[in-house]
């Protein structure tokens, strides 16, 4: 798929990762719809963007809210044939903690809500309104790319909600690329390692220095545009389908 004819639904798309990837498709003449819940950030966003970016606030837990924004980018942009998947939340919390108090299972249950079914819930009504799509010469009518953690392989300690969650999206991976593949969708999912998001600039060096030790080369954080590179690629590589692919330097995250 031509980067060009993209009409894009990007959640978390108003910063980190999401961001960089809106910024990359509109360089490249594509268009985007940001579903993020922040609507400041959302609104600046499309304002350095310009016209060929919109937003609007979107609960990815909520299926009303998420048919909502699916309903706008059609209207907006006339179809959608990409979905990218970048909101997510962390958690960090042992399963049995100090004084032998076991993990808070809300906690659990909201990381599992936001990153796991949430990226199902966006996927599934965007593949939806794919499927009435015009499939170009080999029959393709949209490309998904969700996002998993390398913590889905190398969990650390104290990540066990936020490791199930991206492990749950490596999983599906294939399941959905086999559901999805009489109807010309491609499903592929992207295990970044540690990169340059607002939130880990946020965090001290006393937890990054650690994190970027293990990452082997280059010795550093990765760059958003980076990780959006890798979605442009799988948007463009027709063959590549059912896969999941790191990009972290060839860090392997030690327990702690």
């Amino acid at each position: 798929m031509e980067i060009s004819q993209v009409v894009a639904v990007i959640t978390g798309g108003a910063s980190g990762l999401g961001r960089a990837t809106a910024e990359a498709i509109v360089a490249r003449g594509g268009k985007v719809m940001i579903l993020d819940r922040d609507a400041q950030r959302g609104a600046e966003t499309v304002a350095e963007l310009g016209a060929n970016a919109a937003f609007v606030e979107t609960d990815v837990t909520q299926e009303d809210s998420v048919q909502a924004a699916i309903a706008r980018t059609v209207e907006k942009f006339g179809a959608i044939n990409v979905c990218v998947n970048c909101a997510g939340v962390g958690s960090a919390m042992k399963t049995v903690g100090r004084e032998n108090v076991p993990h808070n299972l809300g906690v659990f249950e909201t990381v599992v809500k936001i990153n796991l079914i949430g990226t199902f819930n966006v996927l599934r009504l965007a593949a939806a309104a794919m499927a009435s799509n015009e499939g170009n010469d080999d029959g393709e009518r949209g490309v998904i790319v969700n996002t998993a953690s390398v913590a889905a392989f190398d969990g650390q300690v104290g990540q066990v909600a936020y490791a199930a969650t991206k492990g749950g999206v490596v999983g599906m991976t294939l399941p959905i690329a086999r559901d999805l593949a009489p109807l010309g969708i491609r499903c592929n999912t992207i295990a970044p390692g540690i990169f340059n998001t607002p939130l880990m600039n946020a965090a001290p060096d006393k937890v990054k220095q650690p994190l970027i030790d293990m990452t082997q080369f280059p010795k550093r954080l990765g760059h958003p545009p980076e990780y959006a590179a890798l979605v442009c690629h799988m948007i463009e590589n027709r063959f590549l389908n059912g896969e999941t692919i790191r990009i972290d330097g060839a860090i392997r995250m030690q327990p702690r």
